[in-house]
């Protein structure tokens, strides 16, 4: 059985803790890896390798540090199909969802190729006679990253080569369920010429990531994941006296206005809620249909799920696949059983759904609930999975009050014909990215991701100027030299006395 183990220091290290944890093929159920499990003590090792190089890494010349960024994005694209099948045989996303995920972590590598612009800092001289004063921006030092198993690869690109860029060096902490491509992604760099110690993987449970909470040579913590965790994360962390950055779980709503185009707002419902499986913080999990729109686009958003093909993500035939684990497609289930006893209407139940041929993998089918009541768990709770809550309101006013009582604020959609009513919508509700006929609005990677509420803990959203802001400090410099005229050392300049 292949094993995955931890990168330190520029070179694969076998896990020496003894503890190993089963890696899945979610279309077969069949563990197919195992990956060590670190102890504290591989953590600390861990940790003393980013140490012993961001003594070297943190004072390196920009432009030492955009050439292997830029070698390391050539790198990454010449091998984004190898990345994209080892998603999709440990989560088990379709091949075109897998390489998708590595397209958006290559714009946070370019966002890193471009790190000298953003590191300018500012300058005003004469504030005062002969005093000018310089803001810089310098590294942390040694941070870490705790990424999640639904983009095994996007999440930690959104972190590592932008804090590695700013100078600091990172010790990431992937999802065990699926770690081989961030062990590949570390390979990448070595490869690309970073230096030993720079980028360091560790794989591990709770006690992995509490070892990482609690370092004192640990400056920063970045999370993607869920609320709970991420709320744990940010206290523990920041306890313990680190920056923190906690992206948690979501309940993302599209309001959908009586002008709108129907069609494209029930495509836009089917991409956003059942793409890569439901399983994405960013997927509209509500939609809110405002007047008489609701019967009309159920109706559509039906015939459009009834077609989607569920299968192997290595088979190109199809459009969604199987969840991340049996325990998780169980738990997603759930909430489809008990949706009727709790006032929803069941438009499809796709809790019976398997693939034959692979009949012991973690299939589900697609699930529509229309008229979900608010107080239904399959509207509170965050799913993670392809079920989508279809609610009704009367008003504009009604569908946003509705969207603003939501205890998360990640991300929003408003389908609609209307500019003014876009614009309101823009403004009124309450989370951190909206679309408007766009119905996952994640920012390109020159603009910042994170949401409101409880879908953030912290005060820096990720990538973009808040990620160069979250991995550096700002120091302030004022200085003052004595005129040559004062008497200082003689460089033969005229008198003026």
């Amino acid at each position: 059985m292949k094993t995955v183990d931890h990168w330190i220091g520029g070179r694969t290290a076998e896990g020496a803790s003894g503890a190993y944890g089963p890696v899945t093929d979610p279309a077969t159920g069949e563990v197919t890896t195992q990956v060590a499990l670190a102890s504290p003590a591989e953590v600390d090792a861990a940790v003393a390798a980013a140490k012993d190089a961001f003594a070297t890494w943190g004072t390196s010349s920009l432009a030492t540090r955009t050439g292997i960024l830029f070698a390391y994005r050539a790198l990454l694209d010449a091998h984004r199909e190898e990345i994209a099948r080892l998603i999709t045989a440990e989560h088990g996303k379709v091949h075109a969802d897998a390489l998708g995920e590595v397209a958006r972590g290559l714009e946070i590598v370019e966002l890193a190729c471009g790190i000298t612009e953003k590191l300018k800092g500012e300058l005003s001289t004469q504030v005062s006679s002969r005093v000018d004063v310089a803001a810089i921006r310098q590294p942390l030092g040694v941070v870490a990253g705790i990424t999640p198993f639904n983009f095994p690869a996007m999440v930690p690109l959104w972190m590592f080569p932008l804090a590695i860029a700013c100078g600091n060096t990172f010790v990431l902490k992937p999802s065990e369920k699926d770690p081989s491509a961030a062990v590949l992604l570390a390979e990448l760099a070595a490869e690309a010429g970073l230096p030993d110690g720079v980028l360091n993987v560790v794989h591990g449970d709770k006690a992995a990531v509490d070892r990482l909470l609690e370092h004192p040579d640990v400056a920063a913590v970045s999370f993607v994941g869920s609320t709970p965790v991420a709320r744990y994360i940010h206290a523990t962390a920041s306890a313990h006296g680190k920056r923190v950055q906690a992206l948690g779980g979501a309940k993302n709503h599209m309001l959908v206005l009586p002008d709108a185009d129907l069609d494209a707002a029930a495509d836009a419902a089917v991409s956003a809620a059942y793409g890569s499986a439901g399983e994405r913080c960013m997927a509209v999990s509500a939609v809110v249909a405002v007047g008489d729109t609701g019967d009309e686009l159920v109706a559509r958003i039906r015939d459009r799920a009834e077609k989607i093909k569920i299968g192997p993500g290595d088979d190109p035939a199809s459009e969604m696949g199987p969840l991340i684990t049996a325990a998780h497609r169980d738990k997603v289930a759930s909430y489809v059983q008990g949706a009727a006893a709790q006032g929803a209407e069941v438009v499809l139940d796709g809790t019976g759904f398997t693939v034959e041929g692979y009949e012991n993998g973690h299939w589900i089918g697609l699930s529509l609930l229309d008229r979900v009541p608010v107080d239904a768990d399959a509207y509170r709770d965050e799913i993670f999975g392809p079920v989508l809550c279809v609610l009704r309101a009367e008003t504009y006013e009604e569908g946003v009050a509705l969207i603003n009582a939501s205890p998360w604020g990640n991300g929003t959609a408003v389908f609609t014909r209307d500019g003014g009513a876009a614009r309101r919508f823009q403004l009124e509700v309450q989370a951190g990215m909206v679309g408007v006929n766009v119905p996952i609005p994640v920012p390109v990677g020159y603009h910042s991701f994170g949401g409101w509420k409880d879908s953030l803990f912290g005060d820096h959203h990720i990538y973009g100027n808040d990620g160069v802001h979250f991995y550096t400090r700002g120091k302030v410099v004022t200085t003052r030299w004595p005129d040559p005229e004062d008497g200082g050392v003689d460089l033969g300049f005229p008198s003026h006395r």
